[in-house]
């Protein structure tokens, strides 16, 4: 009888969990950190260190206000990083992509915010590389790691990047401020895998300063263009339905700043983008390349309009797209083609 009578208080506990898990009452790990002192841990990157390197539940890293001066390396697995306000949590480094290449083999610590982990959440922060704005001077260094040009010049417009994903897959960054003056600030870099969305961000800085690989969706976004050739780039050459999405996204920048390039297969839409009277009257166009184009110039327009009047090339084009897609279903799920949805996630 005794035996019964656990049995049934064990499932019924068990029950009773599930409900709770079901209900969203039982969450995952939530650890503070604080500049001051007044939490878990001082540092992001200590309070990442503590985790386990991967959950089945999300684990959220809350951060509070401050200045966070770190490298931060992410290579644990289901993390949210949370800030309290976006514009008062910043983690901040300088640091120049080609310097850091003379002395590494690889893009590992090139980034101020360094990502090698799956199902990454980023929240309500500023990711700052400040290499481009302490007024610097050209200097060339030595490049050991280079055998064709053993000198190499870095200038405030090198590439200089705030975030980079490395095998990292489905990254998801909401109301976040990701800032460079050079190029390639945010970088999320998986052509074979790499599934990201951003929802209420800005992003700022040089050539290419948005450039992800692999499949892309940022609604409700602002792009800033501080110098460089272009804005906005995409590579899609892994797979043909590889794509990047922008979608009620606005642009601004430096006078005659250019919209976007690509210089491999690439596959931009973008959706009631709205653009400033002083981008330049440039498609966004293909670089001379060596490299083999296998699905030709696929870059599609809806419903984008510049103030002071629309140029000829961003008129509504869309239909002609590999089938003809309705504009009111492009969304997140449209662009992961239902394997993922992120949208859900951030509701």
């Amino acid at each position: 009888m005794k035996k019964t009578v656990t049995i049934r208080l064990t499932c019924h506990l068990l029950l009773v969990i599930l409900q709770l898990i079901a209900a969203g009452a039982v969450t995952g790990q939530r650890i503070t950190v604080s500049a001051s002192g007044k939490a878990d841990f001082k540092t992001i990157q200590s309070a990442i260190n503590s985790l386990t390197d991967s959950s089945d539940i999300p684990r959220t890293i809350y951060v509070k206000n401050g200045l966070y001066q770190e490298k931060i390396y992410i290579e644990k697995h289901n993390v949210i990083i949370e800030g309290e306000d976006r514009a008062k949590t910043i983690i901040t480094a300088s640091i120049a992509r080609d310097q850091w290449r003379c002395l590494h083999n690889d893009d590992w610590g090139v980034a101020t915010l360094n990502i090698d982990g799956n199902d990454i959440t980023l929240k309500n922060i500023t990711v700052r590389n400040n290499y481009g704005f302490e007024d610097r001077k050209p200097v060339t260094i030595f490049c050991n790691t280079d055998t064709v040009n053993r000198q190499k010049t870095i200038s405030k417009n090198s590439h200089q990047m705030a975030v980079r994903t490395m095998n990292a897959t489905r990254l998801i960054a909401i109301n976040c401020h990701f800032v460079a003056f050079g190029g390639d600030t945010v970088s999320p870099w998986n052509v074979d895998r790499g599934l990201f969305y951003f929802k209420d961000c800005v992003m700022e800085g040089g050539v290419d300063f948005y450039c992800p690989r692999g499949w892309a969706f940022a609604e409700n976004c602002k792009f800033i263009s501080h110098s460089g050739t272009a804005a906005i780039w995409h590579d899609g050459s892994r797979h043909q339905d590889s794509k990047t999405v922008l979608k009620n996204c606005s642009f601004e920048g430096f006078d005659g700043f250019n919209l976007g390039r690509f210089h491999r297969d690439g596959q931009f839409y973008l959706i009631n983008c709205r653009f400033p009277a002083n981008m330049a009257d440039r498609d966004i166009y293909m670089v001379p390349t060596t490299n083999k184009l296998l699905w030709g110039r696929r870059v599609y327009y809806f419903n984008c309009h510049r103030a002071g009047g629309d140029y000829a090339w961003h008129a509504d084009n869309l239909s002609s797209a590999s089938g003809n897609p309705d504009p009111l279903k492009i969304n997140a799920d449209w662009v992961f083609g239902n394997n993922w949805h992120p949208q859900t996630k951030t509701n």
